[in-house]
């Protein structure tokens, strides 16, 4: 079985230890199991944890709904919906002293645009994904897009584009 995504790193699994246990307990490997696998056949235990990667990103990437994207002057926000992908973004132009990756709030940062007067570009786009959500998701994860839990800033951003 070929690896969909990508191995977890030692951190990573050692973070999801309870949870790598609950999956080769489901999967009828005990303790001691386990520890002869790895001494004995460590290509075997090595698919055990390529399967448990793919099943934690499938996990998580099945939970997104939301992506940000930030350099000091573009802000890029994704709805990840079932059958595409919505973007919202924010481009600063001239000579502006705002950094969008700067931990600001939504509120926060459009006061700081207010404050300094800069030209702003509102933009949006939409497009299906290639090949697959999973895959243009993860794609996207791994080349520095960061989850957004509740999509604020998408929302902000629909707002000012008069979408509400």
């Amino acid at each position: 079985m070929a690896l969909k995504y990508r191995r977890l790193s030692l951190g990573e699994l050692q973070d999801m230890e309870a949870e790598f246990i609950r999956f080769l307990a489901a999967n009828t490997v005990t303790g001691s199991d386990w520890q002869k696998t790895k001494e004995e056949s460590p290509e075997k235990a090595e698919q055990l944890i390529e399967l448990f990667s793919d099943i934690v990103f499938e996990k998580i990437l099945d939970g997104v709904q939301y992506l940000e994207v930030k350099s000091p002057q573009d802000f890029k926000t994704f709805h990840c919906l079932e059958e595409k992908i919505l973007l919202l973004g924010l481009r600063v132009s001239g000579d502006s002293a705002i950094d969008f990756t700067q931990n600001q709030s939504p509120a926060e940062m459009m006061e700081q645009v207010k404050k300094t007067g800069a030209q702003l570009q509102l933009y949006q786009a939409e497009k299906s994904y290639q090949p697959d959500r999973r895959a243009e998701l993860f794609r996207m994860i791994e080349n520095g897009a960061l989850i957004s839990k509740d999509g604020e800033m998408f929302q902000v951003l629909k707002q000012l584009r008069g979408g509400g």
